[in-house]
Parts: structure tokens; sequence; C-alpha cells
């Protein structure tokens, strides 16, 4: 037997969750049943204040670590606005 469970929630998330559950081949309906049938299961909850790295970033940092330990694409450092100008200047 389906029932119906009414919450409130902000517009804005509620529109960009359907868009990804929509992008998922899924409806906010199933996602949310899902969510709750995983808290039944285990009993529990798991919120997170910290932040996620993006797939874009990550390889972004490991380009740049790769340059790192190659000594390629970086700069010394300066020690005046002066300094760094007159060496942005050179390139």
């Amino acid at each position: 037997m389906k029932t119906v469970i009414n919450i409130k929630i902000d517009k804005e998330i509620k529109e960009n969750a359907q868009k990804i559950a929509e992008r998922l081949g899924l409806s906010l309906s199933a996602i949310i049943n899902a969510f709750l049938r995983q808290f039944v299961r285990n009993k529990e909850v798991y919120f997170s204040i910290a932040p996620k790295m993006s797939s874009e970033l990550e390889n972004l940092l490991g380009r740049v670590e790769f340059d790192i330990r190659r000594n390629r694409n970086i700069s010394r450092p300066f020690s005046s606005k002066k300094e760094l100008k007159k060496y942005l200047a050179s390139l």
C-alpha cells in the first residue's frame, strides 16, 4: 500500500533535485523512496559539512602536482609587487 508524505522544501532545491534525478533516469519520488529505505535498513543518517572536491578540480590539482614534481610552470617567489610586475612584463 502506498501513502503520501507532504513536506516543505525550498523551491530551488526541489527543482535542482528533480533535474539531477531526471538526468539519472529517476523520479524525485524514487530518489526519496531509496533514501528512506536506506534510512530504515541502516538506522542512520549521514550529513557532512565537509565540501567535496569536484572531479574537474581533482584533475586540475593532479596536473598542478605533476608540474610541481617536475619543476615546470612554476615561478620563483617575489618580494614586492614591483618585482612581480617586472617578471610578468618579461613573459
